[in-house]
């Protein structure tokens, strides 16, 4: 999963209200959706929160929760406690009978393997040697587990440390030597220890990093709203890939993210310029391909199981599709 600059330690919650009633949401009315985020906020949240703001004027609240693990939010989900979840847990709804689907693909993975450079030169060194993840069944965790099964290695232990911040502080710090981080924090890493730190080749790896997932009933029973929500999630991406700058502009005018730290604000327009070349924000919600792409990776990493898997058995892409009609 990518990981978020830390706001407030334990949990945060933003209850984000609607205005009015608008035709947008039709018979509907107002529409709750109850969103569980499995990390803390940060700067690749922006397009989220700004998609969020957009829908509220069309009848849709977005109330998004930030839990401290991702397995805490996808429960929130599979319990009926939270509507629509945000991650990767292929492995987890595989395991469950209700009939969850992911439904729309935020982004695609952008994370960068970094390790200390007087103990390690590349994939070999790290066998029997341990690492540091976000999460238990995170996009993190998937790469790194795969990348030891294409170098031939063997981990002596993965520790699971959320927060790609922290993780970044904990090399700075040397308290640990090899970890995996999203762009803004490797970015912050390499400009403070140039000289110590290396980042391994990944080579070329596809697949969701942040999807949207909810059960098949709260989306039949939800589907304007649900409709309304990717159509604004779709027209930020697209948005995002015209021109990066629109991203910190948009976030002034709305006054996102307030209380970030002076040094992640900075990173705001470099993360979004290098996400755009790298295809992280997908234009037309993954479709298709993202569901494929996904199906191949959690299996090659191990998080999913079995063979001839099926789209249809994960995805629900109905809504995606109607959406983008909607969008034409």
């Amino acid at each position: 999963m990518i990981q978020k600059t830390k706001l407030v330690g334990g949990f945060l919650a933003l209850a984000l209200f609607i205005g009015g009633l608008v035709s947008d949401a039709g018979a509907q009315g107002k529409t709750k959706i109850r969103y569980a985020l499995g990390d803390v906020i940060g700067i690749d949240e922006l397009p989220l929160l700004i998609a969020v703001e957009r829908a509220k004027p069309r009848g849709v609240e977005v109330e998004v929760t930030s839990f401290k693990t991702e397995e805490i939010a996808t429960q929130a989900v599979i319990n009926g406690q939270s509507d629509v979840g945000q991650g990767t847990p292929y492995a987890a709804l595989q395991k469950v009978a209700a009939p969850i689907r992911f439904f729309y693909q935020l982004s695609a993975l952008q994370f960068f393997p970094v390790v200390a450079k007087e103990s390690y030169k590349g994939w070999k060194d790290l066998d029997g040697q341990e690492i540091a993840v976000q999460g238990r069944g995170s996009g993190t965790e998937a790469i790194m587990i795969l990348m030891a099964k294409t170098h031939g290695i063997k981990y002596k232990n993965i520790s699971y440390v959320p927060g790609s911040q922290v993780r970044a502080l904990a090399l700075l710090k040397g308290n640990i030597k090899a970890t995996i981080l999203d762009a803004p924090n490797k970015n912050r890493v390499m400009k403070e220890a140039p000289d110590k730190f290396i980042v391994l080749p990944l080579g070329a790896v596809k697949a969701s990093d942040e999807a949207l997932f909810a059960t098949r009933e709260f989306l039949d029973k939800n589907q304007a709203a649900i409709r309304i929500f990717l159509e604004e999630l779709t027209k930020v991406a697209r948005a995002i890939n015209a021109n990066p700058k629109w991203v910190p502009e948009e976030r002034k005018k709305l006054g996102l993210l307030k209380d970030l730290p002076a040094k992640m604000e900075e990173e705001i327009l470099p993360f979004f310029q290098e996400a755009v070349p790298n295809g992280v924000f997908p234009n037309d919600g993954g479709a298709e391909n993202a569901a494929k792409n996904d199906l191949e990776f959690y299996s090659l990493s191990g998080a999913l199981k079995g063979e001839n898997l099926k789209v249809e058995d994960f995805w629900h892409l109905a809504p995606l599709k109607a959406a983008l009609a909607n969008l034409k």
